[in-house]
């Protein structure tokens, strides 16, 4: 009997069914041991003695495999053919050895691009050793994680309380983020003019701008202001012009290759909307198989492009089938990467066979829209290039004073455009020479042509600051950097976003203060570790290990010398000299200029002390040196830092008309939070969640907040209270002692008993497993064209409804979800936003909240222990 090791189940079933009844094939469910999260899992005064744990659910897997084996007569490791495959193989075989299960065995590795019979047999048939020195690679890159991660994070947490973690990768990822945001901030917005005219020439208008004034050239930079655009509008307005040229230049435009882990997460992105994470579930579930299908897709963790000659004679002829003999260049293209470090151990990602359309085939919505993605690509980097025609025509005044230019193209032969285009990310508007204008069709012309103009506009700009990040434009940034690896990119942006570092605002990444006093301790203190080149230069050093070149305790140990002289050195520093520092670093952002010359460190409340950075157990937040004689404190900055609405100062909100007590808003260390007297001596607080500033509350906003928890209704089971709130870790529903999250506060406001049921059912079920999380939906419809929201059909508990953001809508009787479009969920999600209620405070929930004002308490002491048990 032979025993096969693969990771998952489903790639086991799948290879089960291409080996013969002699073969037996069990997963592993991944890794099966890892480092233990405490201090002493890597020794490095024992020359870097690592100490591996199994894993609770692993080790009865283990013990099952450990018995296949001892009946078996050869044991085969299948396990992915990359670093991480390497290292489950290395694991595994481990365990088993301290088993005795391995005992005059045959054990061997095999590897495979695709889950197909063909490539399974044949992988079959060439076994292998196992790899060492990927397995040693492996063990280097996970001494490191640990060793910055459990020797970092607790200087982070004994001198910037509130700090997570730190990693060797991740928090180079969030200084890139960190860094674009003081771009930003730093960016002073210059002023241009374009100056744009409607000109004829026996012909049909067409547009032209200007490039030459008084004799000069012009830049789109070049005109700063309506004094020079005036004077140019009224020269072209004034000026005689003939056509001085027609210039006709053939273009052509080449595919760009198949995809890498790094592009397909990139344009996951652009063209699906996908998290790099939901991109790299999808792809592992086609890789695997499904419902028997077999593997749809090559491995889908690689660096490189090229395509072995099976895949591309496919492809040529597919696309000879499809699109004709003229869309089939004359010879195949071969791509070779460009991405630093890359090591091209496997082909690019492409589907297993291309003969299989994405029309024949009926998958899950992610699935099958990220098939269709990875096909369309594979067809295009075989295609015959796209021909255009650019034209560009010169105007001129008869006294060459002034200059016109107009430039347009047409598609002479579409080629690869036929089947896909690269999606393009956002660039700043920053008046540079782009070929916005070329895709502009021009009328017939003539040189020396006498032109006339019949309109000039001159219109006033301003250069737009760089983009923040999106996951598109960051995981680029990253591999352009060739910081971590495309594998890697969707845990570490994950890790980002669970640690609260950063925010995703319209898909951009905006750094939380938290994020930035991380990134400012790291810099101050620990400036070579994340530095873009050394982080790089250690991704190359690895990859000498990985060769072979470069034995990987000597490089722990080069690493860990200087490594540990730092921790211990700012082990050392007291507090305030850190804070003192962090004061000067992030000046400019928590301390803002406030444009009349005083000074921004003053403390708004006694005039006298300074403001600085201060430490406590719940984080960081400002106060005065004068404490304890002045109480003064802020959080670090607010959204709305940047005009001047987080100054610390408590303000009357005005007062309930049902108490008749005044509500106030307060800001404390902790925060912003509304408050008014209460039932006996305490007083009814609430913090103001995430998105709300205080700048932007009023009375009805606090006293809606004041309102909560609330009653939504009686749950239809068991005729026990539903009602919603706000708790420390954010909007929720309760019923009978079981909290299931609401995604936006908005939605605690005016959340009726359907919705309520259905996420408590949800909950119940299993399937809400983070914040507002939900059932998978029934059908993706897209993105929202306003909002940007992704719209999905949902099940609920009451019938299907279609949402998009914190709006849902009912669908209409007789209305199959499988049957419903884009088009027609706009309307529906139009009326059911403009039918919501606003939200206005009224007297009756108003004494209804007060009488429930113990059973908040109790809803605060069930959240708390609720997170505790999750």
């Amino acid at each position: 009997m032979n025993l096969v090791i693969v990771e998952s189940p489903a790639k086991a079933k799948t290879i089960n069914g291409y080996l013969g009844s002699d073969f037996t094939v069990l997963a592993s469910y991944g890794h099966v041991r890892d480092l233990p999260s405490k201090d002493g899992s890597v020794k490095p005064d024992e020359d870097f003695a690592m100490s591996w744990e199994v894993d609770a659910k692993a080790s009865k897997r283990l013990s099952e495999i450990a018995e296949a084996a001892k009946r078996a007569d050869r044991v085969v490791l299948a396990t992915d053919p990359d670093r991480e495959g390497e290292a489950i193989s290395w694991h595994v075989l481990d365990v088993l050895t301290k088993k005795k299960a391995l005992k005059d065995k045959t054990v061997q590795r095999v590897t495979f691009n695709a889950i197909t019979k063909s490539a399974v047999q044949a992988a079959m048939a060439a076994p292998r050793e196992l790899d060492m020195q990927l397995v040693e690679a492996y063990l280097a890159r996970r001494a490191l994680d640990y060793l910055v991660g459990f020797t970092l994070s607790p200087v982070l947490w004994r001198k910037l309380p509130g700090a997570r973690s730190a990693g060797r990768v991740q928090s180079v990822a969030l200084r890139i983020v960190v860094d674009r945001e003081m771009e930003i901030e730093r960016f002073k917005p210059q002023e241009y003019w374009s100056i744009e005219a409607d000109v004829t020439a026996d012909s049909p208008p067409f547009v032209a701008r200007l490039v030459k004034h008084a004799g000069k050239r012009v830049q789109r930079l070049d005109v700063k202001d309506e004094a020079t655009a005036t004077a140019a509008r009224a020269a072209i307005q004034s000026g005689a012009f003939t056509i001085r040229s027609i210039e006709k230049k053939p273009v052509r435009r080449n595919p760009s290759p198949p995809f890498t882990t790094s592009t397909l997460q990139q344009e996951a992105s652009r063209k699906l909307g996908f998290t790099a994470q939901r991109a790299m579930q999808a792809a592992q579930k086609l890789y695997e198989g499904v419902d028997g299908t077999g593997g749809l897709i090559t491995y889908m963790r690689t660096d490189g492009v090229q395509v072995s000659p099976e895949g591309i004679a496919q492809a040529r002829e597919v696309i000879k089938d499809r699109f004709g003999p003229a869309y089939v260049p004359a010879e195949a293209r071969h791509y070779k990467t460009k991405a630093k470090n890359a090591q091209e151990a496997h082909e690019a990602i492409r589907p297993t066979n291309l003969a299989r359309h994405p029309d024949s085939l009926r998958l899950e919505s992610d699935l099958q829209r990220l098939y269709e993605l990875i096909w369309k690509r594979m067809v295009a980097s075989q295609m015959e290039a796209a021909r255009l025609d650019r034209t560009v025509v010169e105007v001129e005044s008869d006294d060459g004073q002034t200059g016109l230019r107009a430039t347009g193209q047409v598609v002479a032969f579409d080629g690869f455009m036929a089947v896909y285009e690269e999606g393009r990310d956002e660039r700043p508007k920053d008046g540079g020479d782009d070929e916005d204008d070329d895709g502009a069709r021009l009328p017939a012309l003539k040189e020396g042509a006498t032109a006339a103009v019949q309109d000039v506009r001159a219109d006033q700009h301003f250069t737009e600051p760089p983009p923040r990040y999106s996951e598109a434009t960051l995981v680029k940034k990253l591999e352009e950097l060739g910081i971590g690896r495309p594998s890697t990119y969707a845990s570490i942006l994950t890790t980002l976003r669970d640690r609260e570092y950063v925010r995703m605002d319209k898909n951009r990444f905006h750094p939380e203060d938290k994020g930035r006093l991380v990134t400012a301790f790291l810099e101050q203190f620990f400036a070579k570790w994340v530095e873009y080149d050394f982080t790089a230069a250690l991704e190359t050093r690895l990859d000498e290990v990985s060769a072979g070149d470069l034995d990987w305790k000597a490089l722990l140990r080069e690493f860990w010398t200087d490594f540990h002289a730092a921790t211990q050195a700012a082990g050392e520093l007291r507090t305030t000299a850190i804070l003192d520092a962090l004061n000067e670093s992030l000046g400019p952002h928590i301390f803002p200029d406030k444009g009349d010359g005083s000074d921004p460190r003053e403390c708004p409340l006694c005039h006298q002390g300074q403001l600085s950075l201060k430490t406590s157990r719940f984080g960081a937040f400002i106060g005065c040196s004068r404490y304890p004689d002045c109480k003064f404190t802020r959080p670090v900055a607010s959204p709305d830092a940047a005009d001047g609405s987080a100054d610390g100062g408590d303000r009357e909100l005005g007062v309930d008309p049902v108490t008749g007590q005044p509500v106030h808003l307060k800001i404390g260390r902790f925060g912003p939070y509304v408050e008014t007297a209460g039932d006996g001596d305490k007083p009814k607080r609430s913090s103001l969640p995430k998105g709300w500033s205080p700048a932007g509350m009023d009375l009805e906003r606090a006293l809606r907040l004041l309102s909560l928890p609330r009653e939504v209704g009686v749950h239809p089971e068991d005729g026990k209270p539903i009602s919603a709130g706000l708790g420390r870790y954010g909007p929720f529903i309760l019923h009978a002692g079981t909290y299931a999250n609401v995604s936006d506060i908005e939605e605690v406001f005016d959340i009726g008993l359907n919705r309520a049921v259905a996420l408590l059912a949800e909950k119940r079920a299993g399937g809400a497993r983070g914040r507002g999380a939900a059932t998978t939906p029934l059908k993706d419809l897209g993105v929202h064209p306003e909002t940007g929201d992704p719209v999905h059909v949902m099940a609920g508990r009451f019938g299907p409804y279609v949402k998009s953001g914190k709006v849902n809508a009912t669908l209409p009787k007789g209305t199959a979800p499988e049957d419903l479009t884009l088009e027609a969920a706009l309307p529906l999600l139009a009326a059911r936003a403009a039918a919501a209620p606003k939200g206005k405070a009224k007297a009756a929930p108003k004494k209804a909240a007060a009488k429930k004002a113990p059973a908040k308490t109790a809803a605060k002491k069930k959240a708390s222990a609720k997170k505790k048990a999750d």
